[in-house]
């Protein structure tokens, strides 16, 4: 038998865990830079939300002459007409998945705003989906 034969071609364990570990390495490095961002996106995402449901106020009121009350579900009205305002009322003016913040959480209306005087506030309580908090899990108000 010659030499060439016996020869087998591939890599050894050594080297395939040289790849791995270096792999390993890079994720480590990389993946906190990845979804760093993941969180700011998600507030984005929730002002923007906020200002489709701003929209769909400000339509109900110029139909219905007045804001949703908090004692009739607040904005439960966008999605259900208010037994008094059954005549006035046009349709859904949201869907019910628009009513929810990017973490799942509903958002809070408040009909005489504290953040917003003489206004309304919508309030979504970040990430963690309670009062307070720093980062992703900051409350985000509307403007």
């Amino acid at each position: 038998m010659t030499r060439k034969r016996l020869e087998r071609k591939g890599f050894t364990l050594v080297e395939l865990l040289v790849v791995v570990l270096i792999i390993g390495m890079l994720a480590t490095l990389l993946a906190p830079r990845m979804f760093s961002g993941l969180g700011e996106a998600k507030s984005k995402i929730a002002r923007a939300k906020m200002a489709r449901i701003e929209d769909a106020l400000a339509r109900f009121q110029l139909d219905c002459g007045r804001l949703p009350d908090e004692s009739e579900g607040g904005l439960e009205a966008l999605l259900v007409a208010p037994p008094d305002l059954e005549e006035k009322w046009k349709n859904p003016y949201l869907k019910r998945s628009e009513l929810e913040d990017p973490w799942g959480n509903p958002y809070i209306y408040v009909s005489e705003g504290e953040y917003n005087p003489g206004s309304f506030d919508l309030i979504s309580f970040g990430a963690d989906g309670q009062e307070g908090g720093e980062g992703e899990n900051a409350d985000i108000v509307n403007e």
